[in-house]
């Protein structure tokens, strides 16, 4: 053990490791946003001074996880991706492994908080205070619990990308460690971002949504899930990015328009004065 990891440092230092490291930690950065996003909408059911703490401790934790998940992925792939059970019924048949679960139910799972999100934003009576008919404050305990079982989900994927990138686990670990540390500087920024622009909030869910949608798909790709006969495709990471490229134009030209509207507005109530 000690061998092989005295040969990865050494291979570290080499330009192909290097380059793999760079376009490695830009893939875990890229792919750890949808992450930072959930950390940053979990931290917000709980007390406002303990916020900070919980975007914190979340954002760490999902950098130990995904360093623990490495390993257990390096030690236990084989099991990961072999079949776990099979579902054939008339309108039903797919081929479970547990990556195809994992990825599944995460997906789920951010679909139905996203739709909780959005469904309490729109009975909401008072943005300045709480409602009594929205959620409960959760313990910090409890967000961070949630937070580490869709980190399991976000860390997945990015591990099982890591692996099919190189064989160094040197290079992954280091490339996890440093994206991690830029969540950990981001996390507070986009915290803000959002309590100062509360409009992109639903911008942020509904991008939690498509990410809920689409690690749906993935999943039942992954188990070859069929309903009624029809095949369930995953859905192209280049039309993700794109649907989500455009979402976020036309909500900051949304924005200015809206204020442009505003300014008019104010414009024309003080000149009737």
């Amino acid at each position: 053990m000690f061998a092989e990891l005295s040969r990865e440092f050494a291979e570290l230092f080499t330009i192909g490791a290097l380059t793999t490291l760079v376009i490695l930690t830009a893939l875990e950065t890229v792919l750890g946003f949808d992450n930072l996003l959930y950390i940053s909408i979990e931290a917000k059911r709980v007390a406002p001074e303990h916020q900070a703490r919980v975007r914190r401790l979340g954002t760490l934790l999902a950098i130990l996880l995904r360093i623990v998940l490495l390993f257990v992925v390096l030690s236990l792939i084989s099991l990961f991706q072999s079949l776990w059970f099979e579902v054939n019924v008339p309108w039903l048949n797919g081929k479970f492994s547990g990556h195809a679960l994992i990825v599944l139910v995460g997906g789920l799972f951010l679909i139905k908080t996203a739709m909780t999100e959005i469904r309490h934003m729109l009975v909401i009576d008072d943005l300045d205070h709480e409602n009594p008919k929205g959620p409960a404050h959760r313990t910090v305990a409890m967000a961070l619990v949630w937070i580490l079982l869709m980190n399991i989900v976000f860390s997945f994927d990015t591990v099982l990308s890591a692996v099919a990138l190189t064989k160094n686990f040197i290079v992954m670990s280091l490339a996890i460690i440093i994206s991690g540390a830029l969540m950990v500087l981001l996390a507070d920024h986009v915290a803000r971002f959002l309590q100062k622009n509360r409009m992109y909030e639903v911008l942020g869910l509904f991008v939690l949504l498509l990410v809920g949608l689409m690690l749906t798909a993935e999943g039942a790709h992954i188990a070859h899930l069929a309903i009624f006969g029809y095949e369930i495709h995953p859905i192209e990471k280049a039309t993700f990015y794109f649907v989500l490229g455009a979402l976020v134009v036309v909500d900051i030209l949304q924005g200015r328009y809206q204020k442009k509207l505003d300014v008019e507005a104010a414009r024309g109530a003080v000149s009737k004065h």
